[in-house]
């Protein structure tokens, strides 16, 4: 047991006779080690984005949000009437009538 302890620490495996069998299960475990680490790599790079662009989203949701609010404001009636009173235009007394026009075809 010493012994193949020892062979293996000082790399006989890899400069025997039938060494090409190790070497090639050791390439071929080093080529999946490479495809996990950058597959990894590129997980952890979706998931940065997917963060990034999250708060992005509730930071143009907060936006879109903030924006009907103040156009709900300045469509309010007594706003309206504030701007208008400001250029000295009043408001009619009399509300709006609608004019209904005829034209020959209906008749």
């Amino acid at each position: 047991m010493k012994k193949n302890i020892y062979s293996i620490l000082r790399g006989k495996f890899l400069i025997s006779d039938d060494s090409f069998k190790n070497w090639r299960i050791i390439i071929f475990i080093s080529f999946l080690a490479i495809v996990m680490i950058a597959s990894s790599h590129s997980a952890d790079k979706k998931v940065h984005e997917i963060a990034k662009l999250t708060n992005e989203v509730k930071e143009l949701r907060s936006a879109f949000v903030d924006g009907r609010s103040k156009l709900m404001r300045l469509k309010m009636e007594s706003s309206i009437i504030n701007k208008v009173a400001e250029k000295d235009i009043q408001i009619s007394e009399i509300p709006p009538t609608k004019i209904k026009v005829k034209s020959s075809n209906q008749e």
